[in-house]
């Protein structure tokens, strides 16, 4: 999933980045308001944790910008302002979350599955489809009782794909998901990783369809 990290504090900012990515997430990250919100009104993400200190707009002004832009992107307030009054505040403007700091870093984690499956609209931490089961809480993948290991981007792409099972996921969304303003994907790549799924997929009962012009779509396989 594309998460945006807004935090001005760098020291932290880097060791959530390395968190964030090292868990599969493309992630970008600024460190101050005006940047965040440019960024979150040119970019799609699922996620924008968000501080609230931030030099050059506040970020209570950076939520009320995205939600005045109609942003569905989920955003965790990180932040120390930590009153009854600032929570309601946050949480009345549109935030999904709220961490005070310091927080542990396993209830950050637990609470950013918690958005991310909520924005991909599953109501448990488990997805089926076929042989392939998918665990959200652990980003794993297993086909029948057998674990199935994936390079990042390959599980990343699996997990946009059985979410929306059935669905055809747009190529645009892909690029979207699996990259930040860092990285590039071409659309060779996304057809290369396409390819190695089906193959790990083949005893699964599914395959990987292409929807011409479009992008892709998960789907059983034929007999």
């Amino acid at each position: 999933m594309r998460i945006l990290l807004v935090e001005d504090n760098l020291s932290l900012a880097e060791g959530l980045l390395a968190l964030l990515r090292q868990s599969g997430h493309a992630v970008d990250v600024v460190h101050d308001g005006a940047s965040a919100d440019a960024l979150a009104a040119a970019e799609s993400f699922d996620l924008v944790i968000l501080d609230l200190n931030l030099p050059q707009m506040d970020g209570l002004e950076v939520l009320r910008a995205m939600r005045a832009r109609r942003n569905p992107a989920a955003v965790m307030i990180l932040t120390a302002r930590g009153t009854p009054e600032e929570r309601v505040r946050g949480l009345d403007l549109g935030a999904d979350d709220y961490l005070i700091k310091p927080f542990d870093i396993g209830e950050f984690e637990a609470r950013i599955r918690s958005l991310l499956r909520r924005q991909a609209g599953l109501r448990t931490a488990t997805v089926s489809y076929g042989r392939l089961t998918y665990d959200q809480n652990g980003r794993s993948f297993s086909v029948g009782d057998q674990p199935l290991d994936l390079p990042a981007r390959e599980r990343g792409l699996l997990e946009l794909l059985i979410t929306r099972a059935g669905k055809v996921v747009a190529r645009d969304s892909i690029v979207q998901s699996l990259t930040s303003l860092e990285d590039d994907l071409s659309p060779n790549a996304i057809e290369q990783y396409v390819s190695r799924l089906r193959k790990r997929l083949a005893g699964a009962g599914l395959t990987i369809r292409t929807a011409r012009g479009i992008g892709y779509f998960l789907d059983r396989a034929d007999p």
